[in-house]
C-alpha cells in the first residue's frame, strides 16, 4: 500500500458524546464518526459522575463505525483527548473502584483546604475543581486498600486501548501538580501522602506508548499494529487543530464562556487571574478564561434571532452602549472581582441595538484579556484565530477586528478529535 494511503485517527471524548476522525497525512479528513454518552450524574453538594465503563462502550463503537469507513486506508496511529481534570481511581488492570469525578464536580472543598497548605500559590493543583483535589476526595470516599492508580479520563481510555495502564501527558497532569517546567512530580506532594495512589508516569502529548492490544483490535476491527499516543486535554487539542503554532498566534473560544490562548516562548502563570500555561514542543500555550461569552447571548435571543439580528448591525460604528456582559456576579479574568456586577444597562428598545452592545461588550473583554496576557509576559497577538459557535458570526467578527486592531479570522479546522489527529500527524 502506498505512502498515500496512510492515515492517523483523532479521538475526542467529552460530557456528551465521543467523535472520532480518519486523517490523512495531508490533512484530510476522510471519515467521522460519533456516538452520545449517557448524561453525567449529578449529586448533592456539587457531584458531578459519570461511569466509565460508558466512555469505553463509546469508544469501541466509534472506532468501529470508522474502521468501516476507512477500507483501503492503513490505519497507522491514533491519539485522542479527553475533558480536563475528570479524573477516576482504579486497579493496575484498570478496573474502576467507583465512578469518575468530572471535570465541574465541585465536591473536594475538603482536599481543596489540605493542598493550598503544602501547594506552592501558582500551582494549578490548587482548588475544589482540581485533578488532584478530586482524586484526593475519591480516596477518602472509596477507601482503596491496595495499590490503586490515579488517572485521568485520557489516561484510562488510553490503557483502555493499549491494555497498559498508568501513563498520562503533560497536559492532563497539570491540574494534579505536575510541574511541567521541570517534567517531574513536584517535592511539594509528599507532604500529601498519596499512599496508596499512585499517580502516572507523564509523558509528552504525542509519545507512542506502543501498540493497540490484540484483543481490542480484533474486537474493533484496527490494525494489530496500530499505535497508541499519549493525548492531550480537549481545549488543547482545539487550538492545535487551528494550526495555530508560532508565538504570537492567538486563538479565542467563542463558546458558552469567552476563552484565550496564546502561544508564548515562556510559561506564564497568574493564579489570581486563573492563567496558567501548558507546555508544547514548540514553546508555551497560554490562556485565560472570562464568565462572559455567548451563554449571555443565549439569555436573551435564540439561535435564529442573533443570525437575523447580527446582520442588521454595522460592525463599523460603535454601539453607544458601555456593556460588561456576565450571566451572574463574579469575574476572575481579565479582572478578578467575585463581586463584579452584570452591566448591560440601559437596554435599548432597538434589538439590533440591544445585540450589538452585547457584542460589542464581549469583544473589549477580548481586548482587555489579551492586554492583560501581554501585560503578565505573554506575547502580543499579531493573528487571532476564532473557535467556538461565535466563530461563524462573520459580522462579529469584523467588530472584533476592528477593536483588536488586528486580523481576526475563523479557525478552517476547530474539532478537538482533528487536533488529536494533527498530534498523531506530527509524530
Amino acid at each position: 500500500m502506498s505512502h498515500s494511503r496512510v492515515a492517523v485517527i483523532g479521538l475526542d471524548v467529552g460530557t456528551s458524546g465521543c467523535r472520532a476522525l480518519a486523517v490523512a497525512a495531508d490533512g484530510a479528513t476522510l471519515a467521522e464518526a460519533q456516538a452520545e454518552l449517557p448524561a453525567s450524574k449529578t449529586a448533592d453538594a456539587g457531584g458531578v459522575e459519570q461511569q466509565p465503563q460508558d466512555w469505553w462502550r463509546a469508544v469501541q463503537t466509534v472506532l468501529s463505525d470508522l474502521v468501516v469507513r476507512c477500507t483501503g486506508w492503513r490505519l497507522t496511529a491514533l491519539c485522542l483527548d479527553a475533558t480536563s481534570a475528570t479524573v477516576l481511581l482504579c486497579d493496575t488492570q484498570g478496573q474502576p473502584l467507583g465512578p469518575a469525578l468530572m471535570y465541574n464536580d465541585s465536591r473536594a472543598l475538603e482536599a481543596a483546604a489540605l493542598i493550598d497548605r503544602f501547594a506552592p500559590p501558582e500551582s494549578p493543583a490548587r482548588g475544589a475543581s482540581s485533578s488532584l483535589a478530586k482524586l484526593l476526595h475519591l480516596r477518602a470516599q472509596l477507601r482503596p486498600r491496595e495499590t490503586t492508580l490515579a488517572l485521568h479520563q485520557a489516561d484510562w481510555l488510553t490503557g483502555c486501548l493499549t491494555g497498559r495502564f498508568g501513563s498520562s501527558d503533560w497536559h492532563n497532569s497539570l491540574k494534579a501538580g505536575f510541574d511541567p517546567q521541570t517534567l517531574s512530580w513536584p517535592s511539594w506532594l509528599d507532604a500529601l501522602d498519596l499512599a496508596p495512589l499512585h499517580l502516572p508516569r507523564v509523558v509528552a502529548p504525542g509519545t507512542d506508548l506502543g501498540p493497540i492490544a490484540p484483543e481490542v483490535a480484533a474486537a474493533i476491527g484496527l490494525p494489530a499494529d496500530l499505535r497508541i499516543l499519549a493525548g492531550t486535554t480537549d481545549s488543547t487539542a482545539a487550538v492545535l487543530a487551528t494550526g495555530a503554532l508560532t508565538p504570537g498566534t492567538a486563538v479565542t473560544s467563542l463558546g458558552s464562556t469567552l476563552v484565550l490562548k496564546i502561544l508564548s516562548d515562556r510559561p506564564v502563570v497568574a493564579p489570581e487571574y486563573g492563567v496558567y500555561s501548558h507546555r508544547l514542543e514548540a514553546g508555551w500555550l497560554v490562556g485565560g478564561a472570562s464568565n462572559s461569552g455567548g451563554a449571555v447571548l443565549k439569555q436573551f435571543f435564540t439561535p435564529q434571532a442573533l443570525q437575523s439580528l447580527s446582520a442588521a448591525i454595522d460592525p463599523n460604528r460603535d454601539s453607544g452602549l458601555d456593556y460588561y456582559p456576565l450571566c451572574g456576579s463574579g469575574e476572575r479574568f481579565p479582572v478578578n472581582d467575585a463581586t463584579l456586577a452584570p452591566r448591560m444597562q440601559p437596554r435599548p428598545a432597538s434589538d439590533v441595538q440591544f445585540l450589538h452592545g452585547l457584542l460589542e461588550g464581549i469583544a473589549r473583554i477580548e481586548r482587555a484579556g489579551y492586554a492583560r496576557l501581554r501585560a503578565l509576559g505573554a506575547p502580543a497577538p499579531q493573528r487571532i484565530l476564532t473557535i467556538g459557535g461565535g466563530a461563524g458570526n462573520a459580522v462579529w467578527t469584523r467588530l472584533r477586528a476592528r477593536l483588536l486592531g488586528i486580523p481576526v479570522e475563523p479557525a478552517r479546522q476547530q474539532q478537538a478529535a482533528y487536533g488529536a489527529a494533527r498530534l498523531a500527524l506530527e509524530r
